[in-house]
């Protein structure tokens, strides 16, 4: 039935994925970008090189190995193992965890280059007003830096809302745990239910239309209020 559960429910678990993965990834990624603007250590472009990697790496690579990462074997089921669980596959967490390394990126290239582009000066004339290193990053290079932050965001949830590969490969097709849009219109079309896969087919359409245009318009908006 069209309207039932079984169509709004991977609805509101990927908007549920997308948002903590959005947040987790602001969280984890400003740390990197900001070390990668900075440094000058000769490896920071191999540390860039593997924070890029999903750029290129086919998903189903990159869902492989979080598979044998998040199962009972890995890491992961040590990590389940505390809370009484076998491992991180096929749950939530686990989808968390493989998102944020799927869209790390796509949050990390845009605040890094937002850090990079207003320079040393700002930072340097912070200096000498005696701020802290700690107050001269949240008064001055985050609020520099914020066009970066607003790209990131918006790239890491709209990113996240289309992953299929890793989170069919660690997640599975679990309805109201595991099951995100991208898997349920798979699921449609294979079991041909054209009227479900249609619906969540021409939602995503229109709901990336929207992403790329309001990216757009947000950055030429931000851009006229820089200059």
């Amino acid at each position: 039935m069209i309207g039932s559960d079984d169509i709004w429910s991977p609805v509101r678990l990927t908007l549920e994925l997308a948002t903590v993965t959005t947040v987790v990834l602001l969280l984890v990624g400003t740390p990197i970008a900001w070390w990668l603007a900075r440094s000058r250590a000769r490896w920071k472009e191999a540390v860039a090189a593997v924070v890029a990697l999903p750029l290129v790496l086919p998903p189903t690579v990159l869902g492989f190995y979080l598979l044998l990462a998040l199962g009972p074997n890995g890491p992961g089921g040590w990590i389940a193992g505390f809370y009484g669980a076998r491992s991180l596959a096929f749950t939530f967490a686990g989808l968390v965890i493989g998102s944020v390394l799927y869209s790390l990126p796509f949050v990390v290239q845009p605040i890094r280059n937002a850090f990079e582009a207003f320079g040393e000066r700002p930072l340097e004339v912070a200096a000498t007003l005696r701020a802290s290193p700690r107050d001269a990053f949240w008064s001055v290079a985050v609020p520099l830096a914020r066009p970066g932050f607003v790209t990131g965001a918006v790239l890491g949830f709209a990113h996240t809302v289309g992953e299929f590969g890793v989170v069919l490969m660690i997640g599975g097709n679990i309805p109201g745990e595991t099951r995100v849009l991208s898997v349920a219109i798979y699921d449609y079309v294979e079991t041909l239910q054209w009227t479900q896969a249609h619906i969540l087919s021409a939602a995503m359409l229109a709901f990336s239309f929207a992403v790329i245009l309001g990216t757009f318009q947000l950055e030429r908006r931000l851009r006229r209020t820089g200059s």
